[in-house]
């Protein structure tokens, strides 16, 4: 959405222009801060990844909004932003975070350790390639690869390599099944609400981390309800998204 204090197109003044740029180079930092998780989990820093996770999930929770505000496409049309911000997400949301899972030794040993450690990879590969990925109305279609939040709780909550073996390959499923899930910063219906919990999860995930390796259980049920909440939304709004669509042929015909 337009925002209205921007200048019209075709007027960009250079602060602007630089605004533009800004944005980008912070969306780039999300690079370098995978980086610094992955070297990290090879030092045995647990704790330091995990609070670079949850700083790649801020700035991916930000930019965005940053880049409509300051509306990159057209201040810096010859840049791709979405390209990069697709990779840089496969970086710090999946291949950073496998090797966390690895390196904190909460995958099974031997060739099925290999297996569901390649299961996020490939189907995020897979994932990220389609152009429908995120749909027209603002949603990811299939589990939208949030395999650095699967390494976040493996960890915060002590989970063994069974209990993460058997999440990762029924999140690997859910990447297939075309279920749209809310987009927290996009997603139109009940945005407000939406950014709000996703606020507070962001806040109770930090409580969390300071609480490690013992976390007071009101923190993770109040943590965990974000995620049931936000499965059953997305489930919700597909179903009766499928409906309204279902409804408009029937009237059609």
């Amino acid at each position: 959405m337009q925002d209205q204090a921007a200048p019209p197109a075709g007027t960009f003044s250079r602060g602007f222009r630089l605004a533009g740029a800004a944005v980008h180079l912070y969306t780039a930092s999300g690079s370098v801060l995978g980086l610094l998780i992955v070297l990290a989990a090879i030092e045995g820093e647990v704790v330091t990844a995990l609070w670079l996770v949850l700083a790649t999930l801020f700035v991916d929770g930000t930019d965005g909004m940053l880049a409509r505000r300051f509306r990159v496409k057209e201040t810096i049309p010859w840049f791709d932003g979405a390209r990069m911000d697709d990779i840089v997400d496969y970086l710090t949301y999946v291949f950073a975070a496998v090797v966390l899972l690895w390196t904190a030794d909460r995958l099974p040993g031997g060739a099925w350790g290999w297996v569901l450690a390649a299961l996020p990879l490939l189907a995020s590969c897979y994932q990220f390639c389609r152009v429908d990925a995120k749909t027209d109305d603002h949603y990811f279609l299939g589990f939208p690869s949030y395999w650095n939040v699967v390494a976040f709780y493996a960890i915060v909550l002590d989970v063994g390599p069974t209990g993460v073996g058997i999440t990762l390959a029924i999140l690997t499923v859910l990447v297939f099944v075309p279920v749209k899930y809310v987009y927290p910063s996009r997603t139109k219906l009940l945005r407000s609400l939406n950014l709000g919990l996703s606020a507070v999860w962001l806040i109770s995930s930090a409580v969390l981390l300071l609480q490690y390796p013992d976390p007071h259980p009101v923190v993770v049920v109040l943590s965990l309800a974000y995620l049931v909440y936000y499965f059953g939304v997305s489930i919700w709004l597909t179903v009766a998204g499928n409906r309204r669509s279902a409804q408009a042929v029937e009237r059609a015909a």
